[in-house]
């Protein structure tokens, strides 16, 4: 009994994810048949929107990056059993997003906004193509093992979790984390810039910087010289930028 809910938590946890992580994507967009989206929710002076974005794009940037360090896991697995803590911790990030999709305050004022047709549609391109970008490279390493169903599928057949091995498919031969690099692109490629939108691509991108400073400690400490040669060779976001010697 208790495999059959391991298995109805974990499929639960990723739909509830892939349920964020879709509408995220039209969020960003400013997808008008969503209820809300990055210019469009809870009206508002504007000193209260600046608060109140940046401390939903905090609270995004503390939950996803403190969850994820190893000293938290091995006090976090005291509580929530092992095979469940990468589901628990998607669905963490899930409602600290629903939380953004809730709350958030436009902040309507217009930096740029393209009216060439041309370039309009180039920047929409660009944006598919970065969330693009963020699906592949779920793959391209272990979209399952990402997201928690694998650790719960080890759980039900009793195997064990096999010693973590260094790769570097496709998108990672040219950047390190092309994850980050597809939501940075899909952040900034905005055909009409409002200075919401502006803050909401600049926070993340923060955040983004700081995640990376702290997901490469733990990638030297699991994968040593291995590691530290590969970012030496490879660019952090965008190809030939960021190695480190």
């Amino acid at each position: 009994m208790s495999k059959v809910i391991y298995v109805a938590i974990s499929a639960l946890c990723y739909a509830a994810f892939f349920v964020a992580f879709t509408y995220f994507a039209g969020f960003v967009g400013g997808i008008d048949l969503l209820p809300t989206h990055v210019d469009k929710g809870i009206s508002g002076p504007l000193g209260q929107a600046v608060i109140v974005d940046l401390a939903l794009i905090a609270l995004f940037g503390v939950q996803h990056s403190v969850m994820a360090r190893q000293s938290f896991k091995a006090k976090w697995t005291q509580v929530v059993p092992q095979p469940l803590e990468r589901s628990v911790y998607c669905l963490a990030t899930a409602l600290v997003l629903a939380a953004m999709f809730m709350l958030w305050h436009p902040i309507d004022a217009i930096l740029w906004d393209i009216t060439n047709p041309l370039l309009r549609d180039v920047l929409w391109g660009l944006f598919a193509l970065g969330f693009g970008i963020v699906f592949v490279s779920t793959f391209l390493l272990n979209h399952f093992e990402l997201f928690g169903l694998a650790q719960m599928w080890r759980h039900v057949r009793g195997t064990p979790e096999q010693a973590a091995q260094m790769r570097t498919p496709l998108f990672y031969r040219w950047v390190r984390h092309p994850i980050y690099t597809g939501f940075t692109l899909a952040f900034w490629s905005a055909p009409t810039m409002t200075v919401g939108h502006m803050l909401l691509a600049a926070g993340l991108t923060v955040y983004i910087l700081i995640g990376i400073a702290y997901e490469e400690k733990d990638l030297v400490n699991l994968f040593g010289q291995e590691y530290r040669a590969y970012r030496a060779k490879v660019g952090m976001l965008f190809p030939g930028v960021g190695r480190i010697n």
